[in-house]
């Protein structure tokens, strides 16, 4: 059966009425109850607690987190860096490109890994280098 769209029931076709036994045993009754039961009234909901400390929870930082964006700086210095050296190759070297190297070594944040900050060190020393050969002094 396929409907395309509201109303449209191509394909369904009703069924003739079968025949009842008025000897079957169960039979279904849609009569109402005598008495109707009364809802009882709904109790207000209780004040919120903890909402404050959800959200400082929320605002410490897992140190997954910061290590991955550590890592994620390390690796879009040395993209930076390569499309720094690949303009240098084609001799002209726009200045987004050291703004970009520039932004990137003051965005420092720490990660919590002593092995992971040494290579971010090595990363962000070899910017500063290549800053400096083209006149740049990065705070």
């Amino acid at each position: 059966m396929r409907i395309s769209g509201p109303g449209n029931l191509s394909g369904v076709q009703s069924r003739p009425a079968a025949k009842r036994n008025k000897k079957s045993g169960a039979t279904f009754s849609t009569e109402e109850p005598t008495e109707s039961a009364r809802s009882g009234t709904v109790a207000g909901s209780g004040a919120v607690h903890g909402v404050d400390a959800l959200l400082s929870l929320q605002e410490i930082d897992d140190p997954l987190v910061g290590r991955k964006r550590a890592v994620k700086r390390g690796h879009d210095m040395l993209d930076a860096l390569e499309a720094m050296h690949a303009a240098l190759l084609a001799g002209n070297v726009p200045g987004e490109r050291l703004e970009r190297i520039t932004q990137l070594i003051s965005m420092r944040a720490p990660s919590g890994d002593p092995s992971l900050e040494a290579m971010i060190d090595d990363i962000e020393l070899r910017a500063r280098v290549e800053l400096a050969k083209l006149g740049r002094f990065p705070a």
